[in-house]
């Protein structure tokens, strides 16, 4: 666990392969948003291409960061990277929980409403990662004596 927080660049360039993979054996697979009367698809290809583009820019960041010898704060490496990658698997669980032999709407619904708020959370949660590098920024540099 502590090679995370040393080296947290490493998770989020490692998963862009596995990401890139899972959008390309999608096919055509497409994601449909309805929000009241408008349809948003999104092909699978596409968003996991984003999200890749995201991934290598918070590693490169992150290792930016170690370079720099600029030590990030622990606490919030491991919220950024619990939020991105543990609600991600949440999400993923939950999704699997969808009842559509028996349509039970108000099950589908409650369902639809967590996993929308966790997806939020996520979204949020990737504000901690700008946070992190001002914060380092702005603490002045630890100087060793000698």
């Amino acid at each position: 666990m502590k090679f995370l927080t040393n080296k947290p660049h490493l998770i989020f360039l490692l998963a862009i392969p596995i990401i890139m993979l899972i959008g390309i054996l999608s096919g055509d697979a497409v994601l449909d948003i309805n929000v009241h009367d408008t349809y948003y698809v999104i092909a699978y290809l596409h968003l996991t291409t984003l999200i890749s583009i995201l991934f290598g820019i918070i590693g490169i960041g992150y290792w930016i960061m170690i370079k720099a010898d600029r030590k990030l704060s622990k606490w919030l490496n491991w919220t950024h990277i619990g939020l991105t990658f543990g609600g991600t698997l949440i999400v993923w669980i939950l999704t699997k929980f969808y009842r559509t032999e028996i349509m039970e709407y108000e099950f589908n619904n409650n369902l639809t409403l967590v996993i929308t708020l966790i997806i939020l959370l996520i979204i949020v949660g990737q504000l901690i990662f700008p946070i992190n590098i001002i914060y380092v920024l702005i603490k002045k540099k630890n100087k060793t004596s000698g």
